[in-house]
């Protein structure tokens, strides 16, 4: 059982590792179809969190709400045009992406 203490070390932990980042650095990700858009409603660290626990109930239901899904080429190609910043974190395999 994992107590309270060791998962707020591991939200900590994701937390340090999130950083705001051109998307233009991240092309390679999207281009291997890692990378995962988070809807602004969405808590990104959270979100990260529930994906580094494997926690595939809480995915799913993100997934079917729309609240997460892959990055769309519509999305890639917007954010490129702008030289957008986005918010992101990289949980193996996958980046996750908040604009």
């Amino acid at each position: 059982m994992i107590t309270q203490a060791e998962t707020d070390l591991m939200r900590e932990k994701v937390n340090l590792e999130t950083s705001q980042i051109r998307w233009q650095e991240l092309q390679r990700f999207f281009a291997k179809g890692e990378a995962i858009a988070i809807s602004s409603e969405l808590d990104l660290v959270e979100v990260a969190y529930q994906f580094a626990q494997d926690n595939k109930q809480q995915v799913a239901q993100w997934l079917n709400e729309n609240k997460i899904g892959k990055v769309t080429d519509e999305q890639a190609k917007a954010w490129l045009a702008d030289d957008m910043t986005v918010w992101a974190v990289v949980v193996k395999p996958w980046l996750l992406v908040q604009a």
